[in-house]
């Protein structure tokens, strides 16, 4: 065995969450230095210092120090040796804000509690595109992308668009993007990228020009008048809603994708089946400008 292998198989647990860290960030963002590990795990420079001088000595060709950007990005030999790197694993950690997988170190729950996710259809890109789209992202660069549309548009010539944040719709990923072609900002499914490169270009549009991100917007909605008063007194109950109306702030940008999550009869006339879309929306003219694809 190795002197690297032995320190690896060694290191101990708390430390090897700062390592699995080191790793998830260098490889998905391009570059990790020594005050993102500080700030990630709230620990002095000189710790974070520690932890990168470690990760060196465990894995030596996976990283090498870049001056212009005062951190370390991967090299073209990296590979992993603490982290699962799989989008499945690695978005739900950036969409909880977590430095490190969850989990103990023998695998039992945290709080002694089973949770069980449903086994939908993985539906998410190379790990390879991931990291360049985000990438792009952290880094307000263009991103040069073949992306597979269901339009008839010719989906084999690469486009350019320039990403500014990631959606989770519960359903599916997204990144919300300026599209250089169409020139407006939209959003791609992340499964649909079939290669992706970021560019030295900086990006020239971001989240502050794109109003449909910028803009909350207030979204009403209430029980399906065909449902008797038993069920809308519980399904008020089981959103914490008063006066008959459930409401909530957001991006305009993603109205659509929430009444879709929360199967909302968006029939004009109210015609759906209220077992199974129970909800309607009842400031549609307000609405419906913002996220016309989600009505009937």
């Amino acid at each position: 065995m190795s002197t690297s292998e032995k320190m690896r198989m060694d290191v101990k647990w708390a430390n090897r969450q700062r390592l699995q860290y080191i790793e998830i960030m260098a490889f998905y963002t391009g570059v990790v230095t020594r005050s993102d590990v500080a700030r990630a795990f709230g620990i002095s420079d000189a710790a974070a210092t520690k932890d990168l001088k470690m990760y060196g000595q465990i894995a030596p060709d996976n990283l090498v120090y870049r001056h212009t950007v005062f951190g370390f990005v991967p090299s073209e030999h990296f590979t992993a040796v603490f982290a699962e790197l799989s989008p499945a694993e690695v978005l739900p950690m950036i969409a909880g804000n977590l430095a490190f997988a969850s989990g103990t170190q023998d695998g039992q729950p945290v709080y002694g509690v089973a949770i069980e996710s449903l086994p939908l259809p993985v539906r998410l890109p190379d790990k390879d595109i991931l990291a360049q789209i985000i990438r792009a992202i952290k880094h307000r660069r263009k991103l040069q992308a073949v992306y597979h549309s269901l339009s008839d548009r010719d989906s084999s010539r690469p486009r350019i668009i320039e990403p500014h944040a990631l959606v989770n719709t519960g359903l599916r990923w997204h990144v919300r993007a300026y599209s250089e072609e169409t020139y407006d900002f939209r959003d791609f499914v992340l499964s649909r990228f079939s290669a992706a490169e970021q560019r030295d270009e900086a990006a020239e549009s971001g989240a502050q020009y794109d109003d449909d991100w910028s803009e909350i917007i207030r979204l009403q909605l209430a029980p399906h008048p065909a449902l008797n008063e038993k069920k809308r007194v519980s399904l008020m109950l089981d959103y914490n809603a008063s006066n008959g109306v459930i409401e909530m702030r957001i991006r305009r940008a993603l109205i659509g994708y929430v009444i879709q999550h929360l199967s909302v009869d968006t029939s004009t006339d109210h015609s759906m089946n209220p077992n199974a879309y129970p909800l309607i929306v009842v400031n549609r003219d307000e609405i419906e400008p913002f996220a016309a694809w989600a009505f009937h």
